[in-house]
């Protein structure tokens, strides 16, 4: 499931090879993840399997290598496959130098693996077109397991890359945490524009309820007191930024049954649910898609199609209690599933900026939003 190289992880539902397990509910989840925790022993030695017992051998029929000759015969010469560029780091970049050209090594080659995956992903970011604005909810009933900083950071790399465009929207019923989160300290906020919203008719004028970002976001959030959002405060909301963005991100808040979080959900194309390694945090996610899976419809096709996105603050984890989130997860019925490595920048709980994460963390961050732009199907007409 880890692609060491770039330190996350895909984990596919719908394969070529095997079909899918089946969802987990949240009940049997709750069970799982509430076993008893055996004391952590060191691995046992290896040892050798036993041999099986023995079978007959599979006699097929006569072949005649007549026609399997002809069919293999090669007109021409098969291409000779270029060989790889010669290592430019390291002690083999230092030979090079001098006129020995010898191949990457190990480390070498996994950079350039990782930096070909993530030039590939951006390209799918950068391309990626729609005939209306899209618009990506982040949620989970559990709150602490980083649904603003991924609000922030899913933007952020979809801005860098796409050039700007890209809103990231506090829906939650009461203030939340974006502004602080995110760069910049704006003189109006999301209630300012809760009270203007039907006078904003440019750009220029919804620039003035924004926080500037310098990975080319615009962050909406609230910079003071509010009252609390509805349903058709989100949607008017959504309305007006639609009209000048082309995607939106929305932080949402805990209470899943609020009527704000039912105007995110109307409006979203798209379902992100960041979990922390703990047994909670990942049970509130499973239930909460098992909820939207209840509902049919559109609730039930964002649960089928969201993405997981996995964190850790750094506090060490007992091994079973990881082998048994790691069942959890992979039976919820997400889409795919990142796993996003420890980074002390998101840790330390201040303002976010997307270029002082680290090299892996913003892969995993540029991986998961192509896989969510190429998730989005917006039919025509």
């Amino acid at each position: 499931m880890s692609e060491t190289a770039a330190s996350y992880s895909i984990d596919s539902r719908a394969t070529r090879f095997a079909p899918p397990e089946p969802v987990m509910p949240a009940q049997d989840a709750a069970a799982v993840l509430a076993e008893p925790l055996a004391p952590a022993r060191p691995p046992a030695s290896t040892q050798s399997p036993t041999t099986g017992p023995t079978q007959s051998p599979i006699t097929a029929p006569p072949v005649d290598p007549e026609p399997l000759a002809r069919e293999l015969t090669i007109a021409e010469p098969l291409p000779v496959a270029a060989p790889p560029a010669p290592a430019r780091t390291g002690i083999r970049g230092l030979l090079g130098t001098v006129g020995i050209r010898l191949a990457p090594g190990p480390a070498e080659q996994a950079d350039r693996d990782a930096a070909a995956r993530l030039a590939r992903d951006e390209a799918v970011i950068r391309q990626a077109t729609w005939t209306r604005a899209v618009s990506v909810l982040v949620a989970n009933r559990k709150g602490g397991v980083g649904k603003t900083p991924v609000a922030l950071l899913l933007g952020g790399a979809l801005a860098s890359v796409r050039g700007g465009s890209v809103c990231v929207l506090e829906v939650s019923d009461d203030p939340g945490a974006l502004s602080f989160r995110a760069e910049g300290s704006p003189a109006n906020g999301l209630g300012e524009l809760i009270e203007a919203v039907e006078r904003v008719s440019t750009a220029g004028q919804l620039a003035g309820y924004t926080a500037p970002q310098t990975s080319f976001a615009s962050v909406i959030g609230s910079v003071r007191d509010r009252r609390a959002l509805s349903r058709d405060d989100v949607v008017a909301l959504s309305g007006v930024i639609d009209s000048f963005y082309g995607m939106r991100i929305m932080d949402s808040g805990n209470q899943t049954s609020s009527s704000a979080f039912a105007g995110a959900l109307d409006t979203a194309d798209a379902l992100v649910v960041p979990v922390l390694e703990s047994g909670d945090a990942v049970f509130e996610a499973v239930s909460m898609l098992e909820r939207l899976r209840e509902r049919g419809g559109h609730h039930a096709e964002l649960a089928e199609r969201a993405i997981i996105l996995r964190l850790t603050d750094g506090r060490p984890v007992h091994p079973q209690a990881s082998e048994r989130i790691d069942r959890v997860i992979a039976r919820a019925g997400a889409a795919q599933v990142f796993s996003v490595p420890y980074d002390a920048h998101i840790a330390e709980r201040g303002e976010l900026s997307l270029g002082r994460l680290a090299p892996q963390t913003y892969r995993v961050f540029a991986a998961a939003a192509a896989s969510i732009v190429s998730s989005v199907r917006i039919p025509v007409g």
